[in-house]
């Protein structure tokens, strides 16, 4: 039986490229598969600078996200990484086995320690080592990530690789399940959508409609279409990636003819992206504020969670423990 994991960090607001990059893939791979395991990544969110006073409204918000969007307790677990304590037990364990120079070639830690300069710390440095300690933890066989995180995948599966040769066969070697999804930029048409990042560049999932036209009427378009009756290519279009994602046949058909001939503009082609992300967004934002009128789901999903992933992960621990040759744990 394959175990699916993944998770993601609370560092800002769930935005469209979350869900079409990540999330969507998740609620469809807990339809295959009857073992699935998703966590909000808490202890990954302290390697940069934030808020600890608002931390704890940044977790509660991204499990209403979650629920509202489809992933489903009663056949995936959604925990917190900081309610599990095997996670940072496991990842001092792997960093005996992580390579020094396969983590200064990590490409993140290159990026985030060019964005924030002053924050370059060693959680920073050694964060993929956690980060294999999560999926190594319960034995995950198919991580559904991005591809910015395919380096982060298989440098999980060289530790798990070393620390079989080591130790003994205990972890098996993850694979990714990617996404179809192309990366989705920010508003500048430059940055990836990110919710780390200033936050002008994303589009919220759950923003009020009017506050999403106007958010996506700043985006950027074609660069060679200048003037209205400049003629575009719709593949080089951060707009046009967006609606494959959500707009029908029809719509990308007239997008493309409208676009290469100069028959639409720009504003065109956004008006119609909005009416049609309000339309597929609209169920889960009625799901959401039903959710957070629950009182006490968050609480009562998360613990639920965590009891039944501890039990998983202490099972774990006690092989590792044993491999290692330490005093067994009681």
């Amino acid at each position: 039986m394959k175990t699916v994991f993944s998770g993601i960090q609370p560092s800002g607001e769930l935005h469209l490229g979350n869900y079409l990059g990540a999330v969507r893939n998740w609620v469809a791979l807990q339809e295959q598969y009857p073992s699935n395991l998703f966590f909000i990544a808490d202890y990954h969110v302290l390697t940069q600078p934030y808020d600890p006073k608002a931390l704890p409204g940044r977790v509660s918000e991204m499990v209403l996200d979650l629920l509202a969007l489809g992933i489903d307790p009663d056949r995936s677990l959604l925990f917190l990484q900081s309610s599990v304590s095997q996670h940072t037990e496991l990842a001092w364990v792997l960093s005996n086995a992580a390579g020094f120079g396969d983590l200064e070639r990590m490409t993140q830690f290159k990026d985030k320690s060019a964005h924030n300069p002053e924050h370059i710390n060693a959680g920073l440095f050694t964060y993929p080592v956690l980060q294999a300690a999560d999926i190594l933890l319960y034995k995950a066989a198919l991580v559904p990530v991005g591809q910015d995180q395919v380096q982060h995948i298989e440098l999980t599966r060289r530790i798990a690789r070393a620390f079989n040769h080591r130790w003994g066969a205990t972890f098996p070697e993850p694979e990714v399940a990617l996404t179809n999804m192309p990366k989705l930029l920010g508003l500048d048409g430059k940055a990836k959508m990110s919710k780390s990042l200033d936050n002008h560049i994303a589009l919220s999932l759950f923003a009020d409609p009017k506050k999403l036209r106007k958010r996506l009427a700043k985006f950027a378009t074609d660069p060679a279409r200048v003037q209205r009756e400049d003629p575009g290519n719709p593949d080089v279009c951060n707009i046009f990636t967006m609606h494959k994602a959500v707009s029908s046949e029809a719509d990308l058909a007239w997008v493309r003819q409208g676009c290469t001939t100069a028959g639409i503009g720009c504003v065109d082609c956004k008006t119609r992206l909005a009416e049609n992300l309000e339309t597929h967004l609209a169920g889960f934002v009625t799901k959401r504020a039903e959710l957070a009128a629950t009182p006490g789901i968050v609480g009562e999903v998360l613990d639920a969670g965590a009891v039944k992933a501890r039990v998983i992960a202490s099972e774990t621990m006690r092989e590792v423990r044993e491999k290692l040759g330490l005093w067994p744990s009681r």
